[in-house]
């Protein structure tokens, strides 16, 4: 009987493929250029952008030493202002926490601002199997969630498809005519979720930051479907991340610029919401309750000091567009909810070293994701670290580390270098690394003769 296919053995698969995909390249390739030629003009509103990123990093060091102390402070200011809590240390209980809220409004529809960890969380199965209507209101989410796929991108949803792909999904899907243009399909998405907004009675979002002395949530985007799945719904639920802690309202003015540069080239996100609780004696709008979820599901895991810098992670996505591996594989091919540089680095301690290791490797370590990013986070260094932790386990495999093994012990010794000839040098590399060389790559030909032997000649000579 044949074992299934391991996460490693898929990434690689899918790898190869996506890899020498040209009308993949092409598309990722013309958004990323897009996307890097807006960042240069979006950088040119700070005075002194090395000083902004040094302070926003030093910020969230402290929120991080301090994890415990702000996500209390921010669960006291908001209960204050009648705002209910819920603590979720997995998946299981976050899941659960939102169907019983569910439940008790009886509700059949859902409607939902663009938010990686409801995703992370596959929400929105969940619902669908409890026979409620979950739906995405930000236009990438939604192109993706009729089309039955994943994010591609932290930012950019849909980052992989065409205008004509797009226009080929709605004919599809929707049954409109083929062959419209984005400002003709973006009208028709519009009019497919205007209604939904006041027929639901639950908004689900999640949260860029969280702040712990106004006990605040922060939702940054560009559509406004965000406010709408708030404003409309009698009862709002945002999901976040424990991470996503700031220790001040006064940090906002730093972190919101440099979310909306690093993010998408913008001076700053069209639409940017401060939610306090639900709605207060007095006021016209928003939502009757809201429920805050501060969401665990591995996070602790990455306060080992190796990579307790990843939990600065402002998910901006500038990490995944600077680096040359996403550039070519693309988001779906790691199989997991983060990709890129930053999702090798978490995914592995949120999800499991033994399945998710081999992801750190998917890197040339060439520092482009550090340079990127908006909070200086040494994000190379701990990819370096976390295949150190996947070999010092063992989870890389018997052939693997005899492999490389033997191959230090043969570059280490000056004698075997200089006895084995070119042939048998060839021989023991095509045999020993040719499954971590790959059939694509020009086979390696050694030398006939060492350079200290051609030392020794020139020498003599």
């Amino acid at each position: 009987m044949n074992s299934p296919e391991q996460p490693k053995d898929i990434f690689i698969a899918k790898s190869d493929v996506k890899a020498h995909d040209l009308d993949h390249k092409r598309k990722i390739n013309f958004n990323i250029d897009r996307y890097n030629a807006a960042v240069v003009k979006g950088k040119g509103q700070f005075a002194a952008l090395d000083t902004a990123r040094r302070q926003a990093k030093n910020i969230k060091w402290r929120a991080v030493e301090q994890l415990d102390k702000y996500l209390e402070l921010f669960e006291k200011n908001f209960t204050e202002r009648g705002g209910k809590v819920i603590w979720a240390e997995d998946k299981e209980d976050a899941l659960n926490a939102v169907l019983a809220i569910c439940r008790d409004k009886n509700t059949r529809t859902v409607v939902k601002s663009k938010s990686m960890v409801t995703e992370e969380l596959h929400l929105n199965d969940f619902l669908a199997e409890h026979e409620i209507e979950s739906l995405e209101t930000d236009l990438g989410e939604y192109i993706q969630q009729l089309d039955g796929e994943p994010p591609y991108h932290i930012v950019t949803p849909a980052m992989h498809k065409s205008k004509e792909d797009i226009a080929q999904l709605f004919h599809d899907k929707l049954g409109v005519p083929p062959g419209l243009s984005p400002s003709e399909l973006t009208l028709i998405a519009r009019d497919k979720l205007r209604h939904k907004y006041t027929e639901a009675e639950v908004g689900i979002t999640g949260g860029n930051f969280l702040i712990a002395d106004t006990g605040a949530v922060c939702i940054t985007e560009n559509e406004g479907n965000g406010r709408l799945s708030t404003a409309f719904p009698q009862t709002h639920i945002a999901i976040v991340g424990i991470e996503k802690i700031l220790p001040s309202l006064q940090d906002l003015p730093l972190f919101w610029p440099l979310l909306a540069t690093y993010g998408t080239g913008q001076t700053l996100t069209v639409y940017n919401s401060i939610f306090c609780g639900p709605r207060q004696a007095g006021e016209t709008d928003g939502p009757r309750e809201m429920y805050v979820i501060l969401l665990d599901n591995g996070r602790t895991n990455l306060l080992r000091k190796e990579v307790r810098e990843s939990m600065y992670c402002i998910r901006c996505g500038s990490c995944l567009n600077a680096c040359p591996v996403y550039r070519n594989i693309g988001g779906h091919t790691y199989g997991s909810t983060y990709s890129g540089p930053i999702g090798s680095v978490i995914t592995p301690h949120l999800n499991g070293m033994a399945e998710f290791g081999h992801l750190s490797y998917a890197s040339s370590l060439c520092g482009s994701c550090t340079d990127a990013c908006p909070i200086k986070i040494n994000i190379h260094e701990m990819l370096l670290e976390n295949r150190h932790i996947y070999t010092e386990e063992k989870y890389d495999g018997f052939a693997e580390r005899f492999a490389w093994r033997l191959f230090k012990r043969g570059v280490l010794h000056r004698g075997l270098m200089n006895g084995a000839s070119g042939r048998m040098k060839n021989f023991v590399f095509e045999k020993a690394l040719r499954s971590a060389w790959g059939d694509r790559r020009d086979k390696v030909v050694f030398a006939p003769k060492s350079f200290n032997q051609l030392w020794k000649e020139r020498k003599k000579a």
